[in-house]
């Protein structure tokens, strides 16, 4: 039968103990969800043994689960390049290092800082130089961490100190410099005199930062003066182009010109020497020549005709002699007859006799006469020396 149908009917589910029909009580809903609750915990009213056995060891597991989270809610790692800094309830308390650590969860808060990565912060402006002209520059700053503690709490935020220390360093070193040296040859000594002054700045800060370079990136007037100030570096870098290509011609003609003046100053006093000596070997051999001549007059000049004649002739080829009495010019080509002479030597060393032809047609044989003119020649040196 169904709960709605007429009659003695008590399975209605809204029928509450009597009263008309209608929706259950949420407060009683509520109360009997609380009590269930309470129950399981032992905070009910006592029914009995087990039931308050039951609700301790759930209190128990509970308080070991929560234990065990919150232990393990404080273990942590930090790398190698990590630092970390722990603060005890705000309270700046230990500089951890690398590995497995553990923290007081809700108690303790750990920052970790990498101290070893190189960091960059550029910076740019338009800046007033010496000479009073306006300027971009673009610097970049590379830093690292070094005092992981003066990094997160000397300043609330140590990059934009930086920033504005980098700045104001720039500014103070272009405003001493002037446009060309920024644009041209003193862009090292604008990037060295920055380094400088930054580091002074960020002394006093302790930032906990060190400076690892500077790097002067670019330096260029404004766009409306440009081209003028373009034509005005090509004209510095030709003229450095001409000074040093005269530099080099210099260093390389002056060398060779003090190497010819040497050669020729030694030249020179070779020959003055070689003059000298040569003189002085004449006057010796006169002076021993004198005593000779002395004891025979006539001896002498004819050994001394002969030694002359030698000399003269054995730097000639062609002999022209004139035979007294007979009219006839007689032609020796001495260079023919040695050389038919050599060709005609027998094997066993003995030679033929030569033939050659006068002026007038007669033959004669030389080989007779030169060997008695040799004989003459020795004769008179030995009677020279005699």
């Amino acid at each position: 039968m169904a709960w709605n149908e007429p009659g003695n009917n008590d399975n209605d589910p809204w029928k509450n103990r009597g009263k008309d029909q209608g929706p259950p009580d949420l407060d009683e809903l509520f109360k009997d969800l609380g009590k269930r609750f309470n129950g399981m915990f032992g905070g009910g009213k006592p029914s009995g043994s087990g039931k308050k056995s039951s609700g301790s060891l759930g209190i128990i597991l509970v308080l070991v689960a929560a234990f065990l989270i919150w232990v393990i809610s404080g273990i942590y790692t930090l790398k190698e390049a990590e630092r970390g800094v722990v603060l005890t309830f705000g309270e700046y308390s230990s500089l951890e290092e690398p590995g497995i650590q553990f923290k007081w969860t809700f108690i303790q808060d750990v920052y970790p800082v990498n101290i070893q990565t190189v960091r960059t912060l550029p910076s740019s402006g338009f800046m007033l130089t010496k000479d009073e002209n306006v300027v971009r520059v673009e610097m970049e700053v590379q830093y690292k961490v070094v005092n992981p503690r003066n990094y997160l709490f000397s300043t609330p935020n140590p990059e934009n100190s930086l920033r504005q220390a980098t700045d104001s360093a720039l500014r103070m070193v272009i405003g001493h410099s002037k446009m060309d040296d920024i644009l041209t040859s003193g862009r090292e000594v604008v990037r060295q005199d920055t380094w400088r002054e930054l580091d002074g700045i960020i002394k006093s800060y302790n930032l906990g930062l060190i400076i690892v370079d500077v790097n002067f990136k670019d330096a260029r007037p404004p766009e409306e003066v440009k081209d003028a100030f373009d034509d005005a570096i090509a004209a510095q870098e030709d003229e450095i182009r001409y000074v040093n290509e005269a530099k080099a011609y210099e260093s390389e003609v002056e060398p060779r010109a003090r190497g010819q003046v040497n050669r020729m100053v030694q030249e020179a006093t070779a020959y003055k020497q070689g003059k000298i000596l040569a003189a002085q070997g004449q006057v010796s051999k006169f002076e021993q020549l004198l005593p000779e001549y002395k004891l025979a007059p006539k001896v002498t000049k004819d050994r001394l005709y002969l030694e002359t004649m030698e000399q003269v002739y054995s730097n000639t080829t062609k002999i022209i002699v004139n035979t007294s009495g007979s009219g006839n010019m007689m032609y020796l080509p001495l260079d023919k007859i040695m050389q038919q002479h050599q060709n005609k030597t027998n094997v066993d060393g003995s030679r033929e006799n030569v033939n050659y032809n006068t002026g007038s047609g007669n033959t004669t044989q030389p080989t007779q006469n030169s060997t008695n003119s040799g004989s003459r020649s020795d004769r008179f040196n030995n009677e020279g020396r005699n």
